[in-house]
């Protein structure tokens, strides 16, 4: 294992923490975008750069989009 394989393990181990301490859904939802980025780049160092782009596509973009679109569902039939 590579020095660079374990400092994005690290990173991601800390970025799943972040995520989980987070509290504000909003703030959540943007951690949640920075893990799937970082997950991304963990699948590129260990070579499978076919699952770094799906990855991209559903933990970077299309995950966070779908809880940013239900918190503002949500938070719009508040008020």
């Amino acid at each position: 294992m590579t020095v660079l394989q374990v400092v994005i393990l690290v990173l991601v181990a800390g970025g799943g923490t972040a995520v989980v301490a987070t509290r504000d859904p909003l703030r959540q939802a943007m951690m949640a975008s920075f893990f799937g980025i970082l997950l991304a780049i963990l699948f590129f160092v260990l070579q499978a750069p076919d699952v770094a782009l799906s990855e991209i596509v559903v933990g970077a973009v299309a995950l966070p989009l779908m809880i940013l679109l239900s918190l503002a569902k949500v938070r719009g039939g508040q008020r």
